[in-house]
């Protein structure tokens, strides 16, 4: 079970936890008890983000400052959920702070902050909060665990994107998770953390708290991982574009890394990798509403017949044009081209190719000049900004092809800059002006659901 930032908010909201973690306890009779991943806070990990930049500018009484306030935050949290174990919680808070306002203050005076540094700065809200809910849990009669996610979650030694190293994971998890839940205790670690297998922190990238829970869940061969956030499931669009979306109850494993990937910002679009490896379903729920049942993401999904499953956008893309005349029956030329987004790490999203020409569409534009010099050695190349993609997944693509006309009909009189269809034939990709995004995403929501 894994309980993101807002299901962590506050005491009212650690209290809804403990008695959604209590409920899932009692609704098994027999069963192991779950484990249970906490982010950080909401809020917190973006504190501690500008605490690193206040230290990278040489703003050491700033950055004190932010932590004064964080700390201070933590410890009435933890003075409302905590009984019996208060005093010891409330040690462990301020040993935990004591201890970052001591770093952050070294690294303000070199006004140097490395990624290794940085992910040690940004793990603290999760262990602070790990902490406090497994002590919350021991205080509220349930028997609990709380276990260093830095002990079990090892990772390579890329800082702030760490890659997890799953077979010493899930050693590490076998060896040191498992014995207490077959003691029958909650098991609480934080999310989002790891650590090298020298044992320097790392951290997974945000949202990594997802990620944590599906690893875990997948080393220990959990029935089934919970996402724990504060909407009632994958909904069919982004409720800030389409007005009372619709929950979607079941969708695959595919469908979901589509619109994970797309925009859905319900679910990090690693989390279910190690899910699908192990096919283990997904559930995504309501803390504020435990009672509903949520979207279960499965390795197949039963979608209705005639329908998409749901639609996605990712804003504030840019289009890259290369045209070359001498492309037409150039062996070499792809190659070439995608060598220059892997020099410059920067990742493509949609590729769409005609004979002189191709297009595709990159989000991450810090590297954006010098992409274009690059490719100026062999072809000619501009970039046009303020671009989205909106992409329509559901697995009845593959198998009714009036639904691709319905969804360029819907979009009718909109400029459309790009269009293509995954091999997959699981999603239908647009590529418009991002001003046009909230009447195209009306227009096909109108259409399908």
């Amino acid at each position: 079970m894994k309980f993101g930032g807002t299901s962590v908010a506050d005491p009212d909201a650690i209290g809804r936890l403990i008695e959604i973690v209590r409920r899932q306890q009692a609704t098994a009779p027999g069963s192991h008890p779950p484990v249970v991943v906490v982010s950080a806070l909401a809020g917190v990990t973006d504190t501690l983000v500008t605490v690193a930049q206040f230290a990278q500018d040489g703003e050491s009484d700033r950055a004190a400052a932010a932590l004064q306030a964080l700390e201070e935050r933590h410890l009435a949290v933890a003075a409302a959920v905590t009984r019996e174990s208060r005093a010891r919680v409330a040690a462990d808070v301020r040993r935990e702070f004591q201890e970052l306002i001591g770093l952050v203050h070294a690294l303000a005076v070199l006004r140097e902050v490395s990624p290794r540094s940085r992910d040690a700065v940004h793990a603290v809200g999760e262990l602070v909060s790990s902490r406090m809910i497994a002590a919350a849990f021991a205080d509220h009669g349930m028997a609990s665990a709380w276990i260093d996610a830095r002990t079990v979650l090892i990772t390579d030694d890329e800082h702030n994107a760490a890659v997890p190293d799953m077979v010493e994971t899930c050693e590490r998890a076998r060896a040191r998770v498992a014995p207490q839940i077959a003691a029958g205790k909650v098991v609480v670690l934080g999310g989002f953390i790891g650590a090298t297998a020298n044992g320097v922190t790392s951290t997974l990238g945000r949202g990594g708290s997802d990620y944590s829970a599906a690893i875990l869940g997948a080393c220990l061969g959990m029935d089934e991982i919970q996402i724990w956030t504060d909407v009632d499931g994958m909904l069919t669009a982004d409720p800030r574009i389409v007005p009372q979306p619709r929950v979607v109850p079941q969708l695959s494993f595919a469908e979901a890394s589509e619109l994970a990937y797309f925009g859905a910002k319900v679910l990090h679009p690693s989390t279910i990798l190690p899910a699908v490896s192990k096919n283990i379903p997904v559930r995504i729920l309501n803390s504020r509403r435990p009672e509903n049942a949520g979207t279960r993401i499965t390795a197949d999904a039963m979608p209705d017949a005639g329908r998409l499953t749901a639609i996605a956008c990712k804003r504030d893309v840019t289009v890259i044009d290369i045209t070359s005349t001498r492309m037409l029956m150039a062996h070499g030329f792809l190659r070439r081209l995608f060598e220059v987004f892997e020099r410059f790490k920067t990742a493509v999203d949609v590729v769409t190719t005609s004979e002189v020409s191709v297009s595709v569409t990159v989000d991450d534009t810090r590297r954006l000049e010098d992409i274009l010099d690059n490719l100026h050695n062999f072809a000619e190349a501009s970039s046009e900004p303020e671009m989205a993609i909106i992409c329509a997944v559901g697995e009845n693509l593959r198998a009714d092809a009036s639904l691709f006309g319905r969804a360029v009909t819907a979009l009718d009189r909109i400029p459309l800059r790009l269009v293509s269809q995954a091999a997959s034939r699981r999603n239908i990709t647009f590529v418009l002006r991002d001003a046009d995004v909230p009447h195209a995403m009306m227009r096909l929501h109108a259409a399908f659901f």
